[in-house]
């Protein structure tokens, strides 16, 4: 497989790990101690702890991001678009997905802290971007 291939894959698996580290574990462990039955949670009305409504919005960024992502990966693949700069840009945007996922579920999110979420998420706009560039001077 190749790097950007691979980065996908981890940004899947970062994305399960992170509802499974955090929501799974805020929803299950009040679930299992009785303290709330399971239809409280409701998909359309947010409620519970600041850290969980965090957690929830951490895990939807990745939802959202997942298939552009994916989109530009499987145009690389299909047009044997690589290098050491696309597989540079595919890790950059796995490692700013978890940072950005990390400090939005690890801060009480103030200006600075939310400055600091935006920058990693800019740092994936930015790498999408340059990496659609890429491919669209490759295959033109």
């Amino acid at each position: 497989m190749t790097v950007p291939v691979w980065m996908l894959l981890g940004f899947a698996a970062w994305t399960v790990l992170l509802l499974l580290a955090t929501v799974g574990v805020y929803r299950w462990s009040l679930i299992l101690t009785g303290r709330v039955p399971i239809r409280d949670f409701r998909a359309d009305q947010v409620e519970g702890a600041d850290r969980y409504r965090r957690a929830m919005r951490a895990h939807a960024n990745c939802i959202e991001n997942l298939p552009v992502f994916g989109a530009i990966v499987i145009a690389l693949y299909v047009g044997k678009v690589s290098g050491t700069l696309v597989d540079g840009l595919a890790a950059t945007i796995l490692l700013a997905r978890v940072t950005q996922s990390l400090v939005h579920v690890s801060f009480v999110q103030s200006n600075t802290v939310t400055s600091v979420r935006f920058a990693f998420f800019l740092v994936q706009i930015i790498a999408f971007l340059w990496l659609i560039g890429i491919i669209v001077a490759e295959l033109s």
